[in-house]
């Protein structure tokens, strides 16, 4: 029956609904590996069960935690990295009262979780990291809003501090920053080491790794001799900007991590001995080694061996991940081996389960992904020939499109495009149009509507992995675009950099430029007239800034596209400055080059809201402490023309979607405005 009908791009009919959808977001948000009995288990959400987030024991798929225990902290807002086990007992943090809970997972318990901090609403907790010696004692970020009145984002304190789990008691441990991640212990737990940063910079900006002496006195941890052994200068105003991150410790003597020194994240290492840290590679790779670090639970490495020697990388190449084998031996630098066979185009969250055995969340183009177990041959590890791995999902990621074909799936395919007179590319990803029902539209000479998906971050990027979203339109006849703009990780930090002084401007100019090369010759792909803009956050900013701003009239039209659809996107600088969380709270000064008023509110869309004569859909969650609700109100108010205006409020969101209820409805939603708005374009 395959390519039987004919009918207008847009208009297909599809067995990927919105449910569909729904099911599929059911996300992998983090990999645990108990290191004692590497015994694997991961974080999943729920949107069926209103976005909770839960812990399953990989290998038997049990849940570890009832409703309504959800393992989500709240720690910069964006999360992460809530929960570790260690020997059969699990600590959490619980999204509800913040409290930090352990619970035993051995076969023969049937125990509830219990508290180990103190009760406090205004405490949260992340990041854990278990003394080696003093099992009981964790050390984890401590986020306190407590001062003053849990009203002013800028009197947030972050801290490291100890939590006695014994005790329940929980003491400061490092202070002084604006933030911390990363604690770990070396394997005989005589150092500690942490990463740590400072407004405004964030942390793949400028940020120090440090190391200090443990010793456990008086039932709590003491450090001694605590050093900052890489990364950007504080203490020197023209010192340059170095981001550091993801510490591990290879063994009592070595200290991994990655640094963008070169321009790229490449692996470095810290040597006890010596005191000094150096380069992995004799010479930089041109690859990024490690992203942006949104969320805590990331981690693009792990150990292959006992003694150090090797590791598995993740790196991104062309908007991709491709594995490596790297030889940490800094006696004897080799360059990484790239390690063939892997299907997966995303690989986060990497953890060592045993020798030359790991585990990661792995995404795929061409299917669903999962928790992922790799086992590396002996020649793969060692640094010499490469061998091939094996790789296994222990864990299905998504349900929702796993029983449709596969001849539904439209495949990425990553392009650079160019605006006219420019040298500098636009990375994007293109998907067409397909559904095994139609062989193309019934309109002779018709092209697809294009949809223009802009990430958020804006340090983000987006990947070629399945979204079942994005086939939810591929399938009824549209183009789909994914814009890696100006300012997007993934590419080096040049290409990040292009961004700074610039938000508004670049990613606006980038977003207009690649449609247009994609409805121009040599592509000819997409219908140029019907252009709808999407995107959450920051991408709902550059949507609204798309549509509203106008820098220069031959890159700045906005007009340039047919309909936009902004969640939970900017709208007002002045605003968020003084209301968005700590984390971001000074973001905006490098990527709008100043802190004057003046400045922020000639990049502010609400400013310029006269300017929106394009239809224009607004999705906001009602609970958001990143972009609060006021910013899309304030938007659909200024817009002269209501009757091309329109804002949905969501219970019980934040940033960003979780709940199934609202995934369905948002999604139906922007399905009506692009067939109202954009399949029949109206002057």
């Amino acid at each position: 029956m395959s390519g039987q009908e004919r009918a207008p791009y847009g208009t297909w009919k599809s067995d990927i609904n919105a449910e569909t959808v729904a099911q599929s977001s059911k996300a992998i948000l983090d990999v645990i590996v108990d290191p004692i009995k590497s015994t694997v288990y991961h974080v999943e959400l729920r949107p069926a069960e209103k976005g909770r987030y839960v812990i399953v024991n990989t290998k038997t798929n049990d849940d570890v935690i009832n409703s309504p225990w959800s393992a989500r902290t709240a720690v910069h807002e964006y999360g992460g990295a809530s929960a570790i086990v260690h020997d059969d007992t699990l600590y959490f943090s619980n999204f509800s009262d913040n409290r930090l809970y352990h619970k035993s997972l051995k076969s023969d318990s049937a125990s509830e979780p219990e508290p180990v901090t103190p009760e406090n609403p205004f405490h949260r907790f992340a990041n854990f990291a278990v003394t080696p010696t003093h099992p009981h004692l964790l050390v984890s970020i401590l986020e306190d809003h407590t001062e003053p009145g849990h009203a002013a984002p800028q009197d947030v304190v972050n801290t490291l501090c100890v939590i006695n789990t014994a005790s329940k008691t929980v003491t400061h441990l490092v202070s002084g920053a604006d933030f911390y991640t990363s604690p770990c212990f070396s394997p005989n737990g005589r150092k500690l080491a942490w990463e740590q940063w400072n407004h405004p910079d964030m942390p793949w900006e400028g940020s120090q790794i440090w190391v200090a002496d443990v010793s456990v006195e008086k039932d709590t941890i003491v450090l001694s001799n605590s050093t900052v052994v890489a990364g950007k200068d504080y203490s020197d105003r023209d010192a340059e900007d170095i981001s550091v991150s993801y510490p591990t410790w290879a063994s009592n003597e070595k200290l991994i991590f990655t640094s963008d020194k070169s321009g790229f994240q490449n692996p470095w290492v810290f040597s006890v001995k010596t005191k000094t840290a150096g380069a992995v590679f004799p010479k930089p790779v041109d690859e990024d080694f490690g992203a942006p670090a949104w969320s805590l639970s990331y981690k693009p490495y792990a150990l292959l061996d006992q003694d150090g020697s090797t590791a598995l990388f993740a790196a991104m190449r062309d908007g991709r991940n491709i594995l490596y084998s790297v030889n940490l031996a800094s006696a004897s630098p080799k360059p990484p081996i790239e390690l063939t066979g892997s299907p997966f185009t995303v690989v986060d969250m990497v953890h060592a389960v045993a020798p030359q055995v790991i585990v990661f969340s792995g995404k795929r183009a061409d299917a669903d992904g999962g928790v992922v177990l790799c086992t590396l041959t002996p020649a793969a590890s060692s640094g010499g020939s490469v061998g091939e791995p094996t790789f296994e999902i222990i864990s299905k990621a998504k349900e929702g499109g796993t029983s449709l074909s596969s001849e539904y799936i439209s495949l990425p395919k990553p392009k650079a495009l160019y605006s006219q007179g420019s040298n500098d590319p636009v990375y994007a990803v293109y998907y067409g149009p397909k559904n095994p029902r139609y062989s193309g539209s019934s309109i002779e000479g018709e092209k697809p509507p294009c949809i223009v998906n802009l990430h958020g971050g804006p340090t983000s990027a987006t990947y070629q992995t399945l979204s079942w979203m994005t086939q939810y339109w591929t399938s009824r006849g549209y183009a789909w675009l994914d814009v890696n703009y100006g300012g997007s990780s993934g590419y080096g930090r040049k290409y990040i950099q292009r961004l700074a002084g610039r938000w508004g401007i670049v990613d606006v100019r980038d977003s207009i430029a690649a449609p247009r090369a994609l409805a121009d010759a040599p592509h000819s792909l997409i219908d140029g007239r019907r252009v709808a803009v999407r995107g959450g956050s920051a991408g709902g900013y550059t949507v609204l800034a798309a549509m509203s701003l106008n820098f220069d009239k031959t890159a700045h039209d906005p007009t340039a596209f047919t309909t936009g659809v902004s969640s939970y996107g900017i709208s007002d600088f002045v605003e968020l400055a003084q209301d968005t969380h700590k984390f971001e709270l000074r973001y905006m000064e490098k990527l709008l080059g100043g802190t004057s008023e003046e400045l922020y509110k000639s990049r502010s869309p609400v400013e310029e809201a006269k300017n929106i004569v394009k239809p224009l859909l607004i999705l906001q969650g009602k609970d958001d402490k990143v972009v609060p609700p006021k910013q899309s109100q304030a938007i659909k108010q200024a817009i002269k023309d209501q009757t091309k205006v329109k804002l949905v409020e969501y219970e019980g969101e934040g940033h960003g979607w979780r709940q199934a209820r609202t995934i369905v409805d948002a999604l139906v939603e922007e399905q009506r405005w692009y067939e109202e708005w954009l399949l029949s374009p109206k002057p």
